[in-house]
């Protein structure tokens, strides 16, 4: 039986996609709860009904489809940012607990994974199971990611800049543990979870105002130019789909 990876080849051109999904997860959430004035309960109400249509056709294709998978990690994005903000504005629960909680989810995650599967690697989701973990632990990360992002930039006054820096160095660190040849599959998670957190300070410091330590550009001009990068790089890498798509050995 043929095999495909379910989910792309590891580049740079992923990076810089899953950096600014990140980003559209944080200042999509603000456009509408707030700018399109949907409010929080009907935003994270149309986004998790697109989340839920978007993965279902993700799950059922055979093969890895660029368009699909990248509109599925945004809305996880957008949903993920939702859960984070729905329990601290809406629930009052701390950043702190909040943040310690979804480290612990994702790492029970990562235990019954590879307890069930002996690997966790990005290069071989090729089983409907291996891809139900894979698309947990991508809310899990993207949720931990907003919590620890708002908890460095905010409950510990990091503010936005810096937090663009510190966890861009942390994220430079990762990448040099990687090229110094630390296990592939935790730097890949590592530097997965750190590039949320990543994205929200940025899409923060780009959006909020100069009052707030921002540039002022606003959650709907942010959103509309990283959305028209996103689908021109998306549409660039569906030239390239056959060599992600290829057969893969199960691990």
């Amino acid at each position: 039986m043929r095999r495909f990876n379910k989910v792309p080849e590891v580049t740079l051109g992923f990076w810089i996609i899953k950096i600014m999904s990140t980003t559209v997860g944080e200042t999509g959430a603000d456009y509408l709860a707030v700018n399109a004035g949907w409010g929080q309960s009907v935003s994270r109400g149309v986004t998790i009904t697109l989340l839920a249509i978007a993965l279902f056709m993700q799950l059922r294709s055979h093969r890895y489809v660029p368009s699909i998978y990248w509109l599925t990690v945004v809305l996880v994005s957008v949903v993920g940012t939702q859960i984070t903000d729905a329990l601290t504005d809406g629930l009052g629960v701390s950043l702190y607990l909040s943040t310690t909680v979804f480290a612990a989810t994702l790492a029970m995650i990562f235990f019954l994974w590879y307890r069930k599967e002996r690997t966790l690697s990005m290069h071989s989701i090729v089983t409907r199971r291996r891809e139900l973990f894979y698309w947990a632990a991508i809310l899990c990360t993207f949720a931990l990611g907003t919590a620890a992002g708002d908890l460095a930039t905010e409950a510990l006054s990091l503010g936005f800049s810096w937090g663009v820096v510190v966890f861009g160095i942390l994220i430079a660190i990762t990448f040099v543990a990687w090229r110094f040849s630390v296990n592939a599959v935790l730097t890949f998670w590592i530097a997965y979870i750190l590039t949320r957190p990543l994205g929200a300070a940025l899409g923060d410091l780009l959006t909020q105002s100069t009052t707030y330590g921002g540039l002022g550009l606003g959650a709907m001009r942010t959103s509309a130019i990283f959305l028209s990068v996103i689908v021109a790089l998306v549409t660039l890498s569906h030239f390239g789909v056959s060599k992600s798509g290829a057969r893969v050995k199960d691990k």
